[in-house]
């Protein structure tokens, strides 16, 4: 066998990782996107009343754009580290065979 292990009858070359999931596939971003919708939305509704207050702007507004853009952003920090943990965990090594590594063909590579 040249410089490899042996698994089940083929030769194993190298060992690899998986990488995780493109950030549109994951449910976590589609959540976030909900979530700050969501509050975006809720900004814009709450307070739009007239209770006859001091007749300032903002006299009705009991969820004001900047608190609301706050918990965007705490939102969107905890889903950038959430995503960072995800990546730092996932990965599931394998054993990859001459075919798997890169620069590698199929039809008769060069052999070392």
């Amino acid at each position: 066998m040249e410089g490899g292990r042996s698994g089940g009858g083929r030769q194993v070359f190298a060992r690899l990782t998986t990488k995780t999931k493109h950030a549109f596939k994951t449910t976590e971003f589609w959540t976030m996107v909900a979530i700050v919708a969501g509050i975006l939305i809720a900004s814009m509704v709450v307070g739009d009343g007239d209770s006859g207050g001091d007749g300032g702007e903002n006299a009705n507004d009991a969820f004001p754009a900047v608190r609301a853009w706050l918990y965007v952003a705490i939102v969107g920090s905890a889903y950038m580290v959430s995503r960072g943990l995800a990546k730092a965990g996932s990965r599931e090594p394998y054993w990859a065979d001459r075919d798997d590594l890169p620069g590698s063909s199929s039809k008769g590579g060069r052999d070392n």
